[in-house]
C-alpha cells in the first residue's frame, strides 16, 4: 500500500483536512501531512496549529497513491502558487492517479487546465477556475481520477469518496456503520 500525500499552507480549512485524514487513517491508509511552507508548523484558516509530517522539500512521493488539496484561504491560493506541488499534481494527472481537492482547491487543478471536459464542484464563487470544467451543484463530484469537494459541510462525503476510490465500497460501508455516518 502507497501513501496519501495531504497539502497543508497556512490558512488551510480545518474540518476539510481533519476530516479527510481521520477518515482515510481509520480505512487503514497511511497519510502523510506535507507542509508547502517553510515551517512545518501550519496555522488553519481557524487558528488551529498543526505540526505536519513532513515539507515538501524533503519528500520524493515515490509511493504516493493519492494527492489531497484541502481547501480554505489562503491556504488553497498558496498551494495554486507551489511551483513543486503543481508540478507533482501534473505528473500525477499524466499517469492517470487519483487526485482529491475541495473547497477553494480545485482552483488548482483548473488552472492547470486538469479539469477541461470534467465534472467538478467547488466552494460557491470559484467556479471562476474550473477552467473548462462543467460545474456541477453536489457536495463531491468524481470524474476519472478527480474527486472535487463543495466545502466544509461535504468533508465527510468527500473523504468516503477518496476511500471508496482507494479501498472500495465494502471499506467505505465498513467505515460509514462504525462512525454512525448517515448518509
Amino acid at each position: 500500500m502507497g501513501t496519501v500525500y495531504a497539502f497543508f499552507a497556512d490558512g488551510f480549512e480545518e474540518i476539510e483536512a481533519f476530516t479527510a485524514i481521520d477518515t482515510l487513517r481509520r480505512a487503514g491508509l497511511n497519510v502523510e501531512i506535507v507542509s508547502v511552507t517553510p515551517d512545518e508548523i501550519v496555522v488553519g484558516a481557524h487558528d488551529i496549529s498543526v505540526l505536519c509530517d513532513v515539507n515538501f522539500v524533503n519528500c520524493d512521493f515515490f509511493d504516493a497513491d493519492l494527492l489531497l488539496l484541502p481547501g480554505g484561504m489562503p491556504g488553497a491560493a498558496t498551494l495554486d502558487k507551489h511551483e513543486g506541488l503543481r508540478k507533482l499534481i501534473l505528473s500525477f494527472a499524466e499517469k492517470n492517479k487519483p487526485i482529491a481537492a475541495i473547497c477553494a482547491a480545485p482552483m488548482v487543478l483548473g488552472k492547470l487546465g486538469l479539469l477541461k471536459g470534467r465534472k467538478a464542484t467547488c466552494y460557491p464563487s470559484f467556479e471562476q477556475y474550473l477552467d473548462g470544467a462543467e460545474c456541477v451543484n453536489e457536495p463531491v463530484v468524481v470524474d476519472g481520477n478527480i474527486i472535487t469537494g463543495m466545502g466544509p459541510g461535504a468533508a465527510m462525503d468527500f473523504a468516503l469518496a477518496i476511500v471508496e476510490k482507494l479501498e472500495g465500497k465494502e471499506k467505505v460501508e465498513e467505515l460509514v456503520e462504525a462512525m454512525c455516518v448517515r448518509r
